[in-house]
């Protein structure tokens, strides 16, 4: 039957059908208006267009323009002037120069007035340059006949007092040239009257200087900034050049009066610097700076005036008493801060420079003694200064280096209080003073023995010296090897001064232990060489009075302070060294060797004693082992196991040892290493040997070996054994084995190879078969 709504339901259904309807309909027309607008042809917007940005700016081009129009002026009005001239009477060439000057200089004061500033800076520049060539045209019509030199001095300074005035004029104190321009021509006249009154090199030089002062002065006071800039180059420049010519006059004069002169220039140009260093318009940096040129300059001209009457030895030290005495403006404190430090500074630097030249004195001293190296024990030199000459030359005119390197040294002492650099003062004084000390014995040309006494005491004294440390120990340490260099000229000297240097350094290693007791080893391993040699032993029999330092190092070592471990090391190892070059000596030897090398072993065994040294006991184990191999080969025995036990028995009693310790050890890491010490050697030697005795021993000991390590389930030596012994029971079945390889047919072995591949596919294919079979009865139970 047909189910009738009622009329309520259905106006419901209705409506809500209508409302779906109206909803999808505005959509559609909403959908179809964005289609129409799609497909409608938009009209092109044109790209925006950039005005091209200009290369030059506007001013740049302004002053470009006014630039070349006034050198082009310029450059027309000389060849005005230098080509034309001729074609114009008097009259006409002084009224067309001077109405153009007086125009192009008048010009720019209604043209500032009006504000244009730069088009003024162009017609002031061109005017400024029409009086340079009003000068010249008054030279060529009037004054051709007396000096360039002397006319260019007077034009110049016309010149400069003209464009100065000019400068000055109301209007005119707005333009940047006229000033600078006339600065700049302020600084020929004294140069070309100079050149004019046929001055020399101190008259040149002065007139530089002079120039130089007078712009240091110029750039002191006045503030305009061009002016300044100009004032600071020509100061800087001129100043510069004169102090260079002026400083080679001093160092070329041969005479008093020469020198006397170059002194004076040496110190204006000192004083220029000084004035300006002393005024407080400059940075504290240049201050400094020009302080430090004042004092230099001050040193170099008091110096080159006393030079001509001292000898050259005492050229240095007189230069560097000036250095000196610049200290005393420290003091001062009218003095400003930055002129007091840079006299300061530049006294360090005379000082340092005057150290630097006693330096190659210094290392003659120290390095020439290293020649009686090679010369041991040829005789005795005549004095100290032939025993450090011995390849090296002596240089000229140093007698005074001691004087000089005392003075500075006491000058660090004494100048340098309370503050945080006085300890590096004290240890620089004390370097200098050693280097004093070193090279006095040569200086004087003492006695040879004296000589060596006195590097004797200077050890000791610098090694007790309380200030400097640790530099005071290595300057020690220094001053006695050029001490034991030195004594290798002659045999009691060597053989004294090793005794002496062994003995000193062992007295005072409670002190410095780390230090002095290493150095007293090795003067006793040098002072057994020494005395092996001087009573005629070969180097073996030697290689046993050598071993007396280790020997000495192994028992002083533990009673060094424990609370100080680090200091023992340097000992132990000095005491190896010399057990090392003991070994060395006896390699010649073989029985002598191995004696030595056994009793190297006793001393390690001995360190090894010690809680704190028990990897040494390894040391000694090999040492034993080389002792008992070197003698086995001077007694020519060839047995390899004689070489090969001692060494399994220890490594087997240390495995045992450590195996009871920690079962958990593997018998590869307990008894392997041991074990393959003896039987593989054996097992290759077995290999070669054409008899039966061998191979039997061998393999008795490697069945016993097999069956230990079954019975007592240790795998290293069950297949170490097992392995050895059936390598050896094929050697001796080898023999039998070729006799029925070469009885068999040749097609016997093919056939057995044939039916061997036969046999393992059959096997292969009966496991794929068995492998089938699982897998199907696997399926069966799903």
């Amino acid at each position: 039957m047909t189910h009738i709504l009622p009329p309520a339901e259905e106006l419901r259904l209705l409506d809500a059908e209508l409302w779906q309807l109206d909803r999808r309909r505005a959509q559609l027309l909403a959908r179809r208006a964005w289609l129409v607008a799609a497909l409608k042809p938009r009209p092109t917007q044109p790209a925006p267009v950039t005005s091209p940005r200009p290369e030059t700016s506007a001013p740049g081009v302004q002053n470009l323009l006014l630039l070349l129009g006034g050198v082009l002026l310029t450059i027309a009005a000389m060849v005005f002037t230098l080509v034309s001239w001729g074609e114009m009477g008097i009259a006409g060439r002084g009224l067309v120069l001077g109405t153009v000057t007086l125009a192009a200089l008048a010009a720019p004061l209604p043209l500032v007035k009006r504000g244009l500033r730069s088009t003024a800076e162009s017609v002031a520049g061109l005017g400024l340059a029409l009086t340079v060539l009003d000068a010249y045209a008054l030279y060529v019509l009037s004054f051709a006949g007396t000096g360039a030199a002397g006319f260019t001095a007077v034009a110049s300074a016309l010149l400069a007092g003209l464009w100065t005035a000019y400068g000055l004029l109301p209007r005119a104190t707005e333009l940047r040239l006229p000033l600078p321009a006339a600065l700049a021509a302020a600084q020929l006249p004294l140069f070309f009257w100079a050149l004019s009154s046929s001055a020399d090199s101190y008259g040149i030089t002065a007139a530089l200087l002079l120039t130089a002062g007078f712009d240091t002065a110029v750039a002191l006071r006045v503030t305009a900034g061009p002016v300044r800039v100009v004032a600071a180059v020509g100061a800087y420049g001129l100043g510069s050049s004169g102090a260079l010519a002026a400083g080679w006059l001093s160092w070329t004069a041969t005479g008093p009066s020469a020198a006397t002169r170059a002194a004076a220039l040496v110190l204006l140009a000192a004083a220029v610097a000084l004035g300006a260093a002393w005024h407080g318009g400059l940075g504290k940096g240049h201050a400094v700076g020009l302080a430090v040129a004042s004092g230099l300059l001050t040193v170099a001209a008091l110096g080159s005036a006393v030079r001509p009457a001292v000898p050259d030895v005492w050229t240095v030290p007189v230069h560097l008493a000036c250095g000196i005495a610049l200290l005393a403006a420290v003091r001062v404190h009218r003095i400003p801060e930055p002129v007091r430090n840079g006299l300061a500074w530049s006294s360090v630097a005379v000082q340092g420079l005057a150290a630097l030249w006693a330096l190659p004195l210094v290392a003659i001293t120290l390095l020439g003694p290293v020649a009686w190296a090679s010369r041991a024990w040829s005789g005795a030199p005549a004095n100290a200064r032939a025993a450090v000459t011995v390849d090296l030359p002596w240089p000229p005119d140093t007698a005074t280096a001691p004087l000089v390197l005392v003075a500075v040294a006491a000058v660090l002492a004494l100048a340098v209080r309370g503050t945080d650099r006085r300890p590096r003062a004290l240890t620089g004084a004390l370097m200098l003073g050693w280097a004093a000390a070193l090279t006095v014995p040569a200086v004087l040309e003492l006695p040879y023995t004296t000589g060596l006494l006195a590097l004797g005491a200077l050890t000791a004294v610098v090694l007790a010296s309380p200030y400097g440390q640790p530099a005071a120990t290595v300057l020690a340490l220094v001053t006695s090897a050029g001490l034991s260099f030195t004594a290798l000229a002659s045999q009691t000297a060597t053989l004294t001064t090793f005794s002496v240097l062994t003995v000193f350094f062992a007295a005072v290693s409670r002190r410095l232990t780390s230090v002095t007791a290493p150095a007293a080893l090795s003067y006793a391993t040098a002072l057994a060489c020494a005395t092996g040699v001087a009573a005629g032993w070969q180097p073996q029999h030697t290689a046993l009075l050598v071993l007396t330092v280790p020997v000495a190092a192994a028992l002083i070592a533990p009673r060094v302070s424990a609370r100080v471990p680090m200091e023992r090391i340097p000992m132990e190892v000095t005491g190896a060294v010399a057990a090392l070059l003991a070994l060395a000596l006896a390699a010649t030897d073989l029985p002598m060797l191995a004696l030595v090398l056994a009793l190297c072993g006793v001393i390690a065994a001995g360190t090894a004693i010690r809680p704190d040294r028990r990897p040494v006991g390894y040391v000694a184990a090999v040492l034993f082992v080389l002792a008992t191999w070197v003698r086995l080969a001077a007694w020519d025995v060839g047995i390899p196991e004689a070489y090969t036990i001692p060494v399994t028995v220890p490594a087997l009693v240390i495995g045992f040892l450590r195996l009871r310790r920690d079962p958990l050890t593997s018998s590869w890491t307990a008894f392997g290493p041991g074990l393959a010490a003896t039987f593989l050697p054996s097992l290759a030697a077995a290999w070669s040997d054409p008899h039966w005795t061998r191979p039997l021993l061998l393999g008795l000991a490697a069945l016993s070996l097999t069956l230990l390590g079954a019975g007592y389930n240790l795998r290293a030596p069950l297949l170490l054994g097992g392995a050895v012994l059936t390598l050896d029971a094929l050697h001796e079945l080898a023999p039998y084995i070729v006799q029925v390889t070469d009885a068999l047919p040749r097609w016997v072995l093919p056939a057995l190879a044939g039916l061997l591949l036969l046999a393992l596919g059959a096997t292969y294919e009966q496991r794929l078969r068995d492998a089938r079979k699982m897998r199907d009865f696997l399926g069966s139970l799903h």
